[in-house]
């Protein structure tokens, strides 16, 4: 048996199992173990804090792409959560290649770790700029590119691959098309950041971050993997990332993204 066998977690069901089954295994995981619910309740409070700094008064809904196992809605009652697969604690079945909400009615978008599981990012980007009001945007957490993370994310997950040089942006341009890009967000937002913004216009790149919680995110198993640490180590890994900061691109393993939609900008014609 291989060692990234022995590492997985015995809380996520392997072999047959069905979306809804490992969403809702993924969602237990992350309610049990203290220490990655504290990594994820980071994002969550930097997602807020950003959508309030940099979306202003901007109305609309806040709805969350992707939620899958997500707490957000715990923290955040006002946000719309919502997946493509369809779940008891999620408010709405949406795909985000053809959002289901009413135009300019969104104030932000949220996305943690969904943007690489979009197979058109294009048309994400259209929905976007028709759903979302002039003043709000999208903020994603995605993995990230650095050395660490593409080295982690090529090795630790068999239906994930992580591709810097995949020719196109839809999975079906990909060097493996059968297998989702984690490194998608580098592809379209750093690599080919100008064809974004000149296929986009209405919509700017105004705040990036590499999420510097990577230690204790990596030896909680994450949500698909067994915790190396005691949770009693919470404390003194969070004061080890504090003095490391400046390291974590080198070792980060998400990066936060804001676009904003900008003022007086209207949806392009599909």
């Amino acid at each position: 048996m291989a060692l990234i066998d022995l590492l997985r977690s015995p809380d996520v069901r392997q072999g047959v199992q069905s979306p809804a089954e490992r969403l809702l295994d993924h969602r237990n995981l992350l309610a049990k173990r203290p220490m990655i619910r504290g990594v994820f309740a980071e994002f969550y409070k930097r997602i807020r804090t950003l959508d309030e700094k940099l979306f202003g008064n901007t109305p609309g809904l806040r709805v969350e792409l992707g939620s899958g196992s997500s707490l957000l809605k715990d923290y955040y009652p006002d946000v719309v959560t919502s997946d493509i697969i369809p779940a008891p604690h999620l408010e709405r079945v949406l795909d985000a290649m053809s959002l289901d909400l009413d135009d300019q009615s969104v104030r932000v978008l949220y996305g943690i770790n969904c943007f690489h599981h979009f197979p058109d990012p294009a048309r994400f980007f259209a929905e976007a700029a028709r759903v979302v009001r002039p003043g709000g945007g999208i903020i994603l957490i995605d993995p990230y590119f650095g050395p660490l993370a593409g080295f982690l994310y090529a090795k630790l997950f068999k239906e994930e691959t992580f591709d810097r040089s995949g020719p196109g942006w839809r999975a079906d341009e990909q060097h493996d098309r059968d297998r989702t890009n984690q490194a998608l967000s580098y592809v379209v937002f750093f690599r080919d950041r100008a064809r974004f913004l000149a296929q986009n216009p209405q919509f700017e790149i105004v705040h990036t971050e590499v999420m510097p919680n990577y230690l204790r995110y990596l030896l909680s198993g994450g949500l698909n993997f067994r915790q190396l640490m005691p949770t009693a180590a919470v404390g003194a890994l969070r004061l080890v990332e504090r003095v490391a900061s400046p390291l974590a691109p080198l070792f980060g393993l998400h990066h936060l993204l804001v676009i904003r939609r900008k003022l007086g900008s209207t949806a392009l014609p599909q």
